[in-house]
């Protein structure tokens, strides 16, 4: 009986030394922030169309819960003129929310990405056509211009175009997104080689809307350009964008990879 007792408390002692360990270890594997992160940088337009004003301050509501705990900073602006490259500079990301720089803006967000800066995209922050006349953008995005869009807004499945890279690792291989307006480019984006497009409206939405209708074509609605620490996202109309979460787990996808890859940020 003796022998069965100690026996019993050899093992229990064994058993809560490894717990032991593998508490510690499950301790060492967590990443808690002395300190906030990285900054990152809203940049939004009260100017602009209902549906894309909609969005921005759901898009700000969003961001602003990420930062709970101070991880990070997160400040707003519509005017990055106000800016000198320095201080932009400070920022790890611009979240572009249906806003574009111009004027002198442009050559000043130019010089922020080509000497490193990150930047996430949405729907209209991306819009070019032959009255925008900036060649430099058009690079930047991959050489597309707006081609049609669909109308009015509505769902759309799209699919995963590479389920490995982290902006789409945990998502299904498809999924219906909530109701936006879509942008087709021309030319298509993944005739670029700098170009890979994560995500796609599935050909099995042909025709695509009502009033505008689509009825065929590549179109890509989430890519990045490999020569820039960027990620465009398509969607970004009205307020309905954050009703889905798969949609959400992707923006915080893209934001976060576009964190991951600035050697100034804490991750």
């Amino acid at each position: 009986m003796r022998t069965g007792r100690l026996l019993f408390l050899a093992l229990a002692v064994v058993s809560c030394g490894m717990n032991a360990g593998r508490s510690r270890e499950a301790y060492r594997e967590t990443d808690y922030a002395k300190a906030p992160r990285f900054k990152a940088l809203l940049y939004y337009d009260d100017s602009a169309e209902q549906a894309h004003v909609q969005f921005d301050h759901q898009a700000i509501a969003f961001f602003k819960g990420l930062t709970v705990g101070e991880g990070f900073l997160l400040d707003s602006t519509q005017n990055l003129a106000s800016y000198t490259l320095e201080e932009l500079k400070e920022y790890s990301v611009i979240v572009a929310l249906n806003a574009q720089p111009s004027g002198e803006a442009r050559k000043l967000f130019e010089r922020y990405m080509e000497e490193g800066g990150g930047w996430l995209g949405f729907h209209a922050s991306a819009y070019n056509d032959r009255h925008t006349d900036w060649p430099w953008f058009v690079k930047f995005m991959g050489g597309g211009v707006f081609k049609c869009n669909n109308w009015p807004p509505q769902p759309a499945l799209v699919e995963i175009d590479n389920g490995n890279h982290p902006v789409t690792k945990n998502l299904p291989a498809s999924y219906v997104a909530p109701a936006s307006e879509f942008y087709q480019w021309v030319p298509e984006p993944r005739e670029n080689p700098d170009v890979e497009v994560l995500l796609s409206l599935s050909p099995r939405n042909y025709p695509f809307g009502i009033k505008d209708v689509v009825y065929g074509g590549d179109f890509p609605v989430v890519w990045t350009n490999r020569n820039y620490r960027m990620v465009y996202i398509n969607m970004g109309h009205g307020d309905r964008q954050f009703t889905d979460a798969t949609e959400e787990l992707m923006f915080i996808n893209a934001f976060r990879w576009l964190l991951e890859r600035d050697p100034a940020s804490l991750f």
